[in-house]
């Protein structure tokens, strides 16, 4: 037991802040550099994100710490809690105005993609078919999904793009999306980026993580293993190989190829 977890439980609140926050200190500006740069907004997401954990008596941590199993390191909860504060903390400063001005110099029909997406949250099918029949109906869903690709790598090359990824719907990510434009109608993609969503679900939350950190995010192997505290970047290269080969398994077994992807 952490010698913060034991302070906790005798409901000594203040030590057990003072030495959790000793320990996890740079674990958590880890997680926030991920997403800001500037050294003000580093320091003003570290206070906000210090201010929600120990908030209500450490409401938070004492959540994690009464669940009677943990599926999960506490580390690898810590960094996902963090990673909700700090987007929270940008959509709240920016607002849709300033988070819009991401969107400017893109062509209308990217920057309409832009606000479905990102800004309203709707799914990647829900945004095609409402362009679709209410302002492009000519439109076909291989065009769509190339002009999604596009708008994605537009705005993640952006000084926001890591926070404007993560304003988009949690549950897809254009890498899910049909590789080949000629590919399958808007059911076939729902269906597989569902497939893709559930194969992801029978990780265990840390290769979860490790996999949206490494692969989808595309993180340095070192700085997920700094972040997740594992030993070195061959650790984070085995676990998420292993990840990965779960995921294959579960989609062939779903009847879903790596070309249907």
């Amino acid at each position: 037991m952490e010698d913060w977890v034991a302070e906790l439980e005798r409901g000594r609140f203040d030590a057990a802040w003072d030495l959790f926050l000793d320990r996890y200190r740079r674990l958590i500006f880890a997680a926030i550099r991920h997403y800001a740069q500037d050294y003000d907004d580093v320091m003003d997401v570290f206070a906000r994100a210090c201010e929600a954990l120990r908030a209500d008596e450490l409401r938070r941590l004492r959540s994690w710490v009464d669940q009677p199993e943990h599926r999960a390191r506490f580390s690898t909860w810590l960094v996902t809690v963090v990673r909700h504060l700090t987007v929270d903390w940008f959509r709240h400063r920016d607002g849709r105005r300033r988070l819009s001005a991401s969107a400017e110099g893109l062509p209308p029909l990217r920057r309409r993609i832009f606000q479905l997406v990102f800004l309203d949250q709707r799914s990647h099918i829900e945004a095609y078919e409402l362009i679709h029949t209410r302002e492009a109906p000519a439109l076909t869903f291989r065009e769509f999904l190339t002009e999604l690709r596009t708008t994605y790598h537009a705005v993640s090359t952006k000084r926001r793009g890591q926070i404007l990824r993560d304003l988009a719907p949690t549950s897809e990510a254009v890498e899910n999306l049909p590789a080949d434009p000629a590919g399958p109608s808007v059911t076939g993609a729902a269906e597989q980026s569902q497939l893709m969503g559930r194969a992801l679900g029978m990780l265990a939350p840390d290769d979860r993580l490790i996999v949206e950190l490494y692969v989808l995010e595309e993180l340095p192997a070192e700085t997920v293993a700094t972040v997740l505290g594992l030993a070195n970047a061959k650790a984070v290269y085995n676990r998420a190989y292993r990840a990965l080969a779960v995921v294959r398994e579960q989609l062939e077994r779903a009847g879903v190829r790596r070309e249907d992807l």
